[in-house]
């Protein structure tokens, strides 16, 4: 039979003592690396969380500046296009204007020569109306 006696306090008072000893020595500081650990761990996620956002941010910034720059650089095309087709319709103007100038030259020239062989001939029909009367006649004509 199991008798109670003194030894049944000091095995108690024992065990507790070597919990608080283990407590004290081994599971305290475990715990504290531990924590410790967990905390370290947690403001490395909230730093990786936070470099993620930033990067997440810059890249939208940089997408949307990318989208500006396209924007902007049609509305230039557009506008150089534009300046172009003006350009182009003012060196048509002035060339059809040269083209229509120097036409008039061409026809007034035509004209001027036409009256000149005009008058020549007319001079010369009297002149070759007695020819060709000679000619059909044998004979002068006076």
């Amino acid at each position: 039979m199991i008798s109670v006696d003194g030894s049944l306090f000091i095995q108690i008072i024992n065990f507790l003592f070597l919990i608080w000893v283990l407590n004290t020595v081994l599971y305290r500081p475990i715990r504290n690396m531990l924590q410790q650990r967990k905390n370290k761990v947690s403001g490395l996620q909230e730093d990786i969380d936070s470099f993620s956002q930033t990067a997440r941010e810059k890249d939208e910034a940089y997408y949307a500046g990318v989208k500006a720059a396209r924007a902007k650089g049609l509305k230039e095309k557009e506008k150089q296009v534009q300046a172009a087709e003006e350009e182009e319709r003012e060196i048509i103007a002035k060339i059809n204007e040269k083209a229509h100038a120097e036409l008039e030259k061409v026809r007034q020239k035509i004209r001027t020569d036409a009256e000149e062989v005009k008058e020549t001939l007319l001079q010369e029909v009297d002149r070759f109306a007695n020819d060709i009367g000679e000619k059909i006649l044998g004979r002068a004509v006076s």
